[in-house]
């Protein structure tokens, strides 16, 4: 049985999927979860994040500008993007404890990003949090 962790990473590859141009990617997410055995109860967790970013994605992208002093959303990395959109979505419309959020959104990126990604992911969702008290 998949945990929640394998769920929100299996987001992560989505909306990277979903950013570097597959269009069609929200037609075989079922498809893709069962890949990755995500059923049941974090199929639904999968899918409700996923399309909870999706459906205020402008929203987060704008929340997210604030605090990228350097540079904009659109300028960093595809797989940070993705990482960061996910955990803003959970900061901002989810009801888990924003540490959790973080540490989760820091741990995907050890094994998805850049090797800088942990502490720049880190310091982003930390001033969403801030923002959102």
């Amino acid at each position: 049985m998949a945990t929640r962790h394998q769920a929100r990473e299996s987001v992560v590859t989505l909306l990277y999927a979903k950013d570097i141009g597959n269009d069609q990617i929200g037609i075989f997410l079922d498809d893709i979860l069962e890949d990755k055995k995500i059923r049941n109860q974090q199929k639904e967790f999968a899918l409700s994040l996923y399309n909870g970013v999706m459906n205020n994605l402008e929203e987060i992208d704008a929340e997210l500008d604030k605090y990228l002093k350097e540079w904009k959303v659109d300028a960093i990395g595809n797989i940070e993007r993705a990482i960061l959109r996910l955990g803003a979505y959970e900061i901002l419309f989810g009801e888990l404890d924003n540490a959790v959020v973080i540490n989760e959104a820091i741990e995907i990126s050890k094994t998805l990003a850049a090797d800088t990604a942990p502490k720049f992911i880190n310091g982003v969702l930390d001033a969403v949090t801030k923002r959102k008290k």
